[in-house]
């Protein structure tokens, strides 16, 4: 019996901090900044305004199964954290460094709750829950469009961008920038 319940722990904990509460609303992950950090970007908005920090985590387990097969299981879930960048502070001269929390995005793919298995929330202020964006926001076309593998922007995290070209997960419209 030990056994089949070790066999089965993967198995339970994928997703673990992956909630919808009644009305189908994403709960804010409490514990993302205990996930595995895949980046930091600088400056990689949508608009303009001051070029913000985004930092993505994903869900350990995830991760794992990610580096096994090139993959993401069903139930991953990602936490975009974006933050305000600053330039003086302290004894710093130069260059930038992260201050304040601006905004928590989230990426799910639940195959059976999306239509194309994948889901996007953006939390507001210090929301604990978040509907899933509709259309209008273009996340998934976005993500469909121009994601490395799946719809997640791998290319965007050097070490998972080599696992999936060495398990030839790589989507098919996407070439590496020394392949195009």
């Amino acid at each position: 019996m030990k056994t089949v319940a070790f066999l089965l722990l993967p198995l339970l904990l994928l997703g673990a901090d992956l909630e919808f509460n009644k009305d189908g609303q994403l709960v804010r992950p409490k514990t993302y900044r205990e996930w595995i950090f895949l980046s930091s970007g600088v400056g990689m908005n949508y608009g303009t305004g001051p070029l913000p920090f985004g930092n993505v985590f994903v869900e350990p387990s995830a991760y794992r199964k990610f580096v096994e097969t090139g993959k993401w299981p069903d139930k991953s879930i990602f936490a975009l954290e974006i933050r305000q960048p600053a330039t003086e502070g302290s004894i710093n001269k130069g260059g930038q460094y992260q201050t304040n929390l601006l905004a928590v995005e989230a990426a799910v793919k639940d195959t059976a709750r999306f239509k194309d298995g994948w889901g996007y929330f953006a939390f507001n202020g210090n929301a604990t829950t978040a509907k899933v964006l509709g259309p209008e926001a273009g996340c998934n076309a976005c993500h469909s469009a121009n994601a490395a593998v799946e719809h997640t922007f791998v290319q965007f995290y050097p070490t998972l961008l080599e696992i999936a070209i060495a398990k030839g997960t790589l989507n098919p419209s996407y070439k590496p920038p020394d392949q195009k």
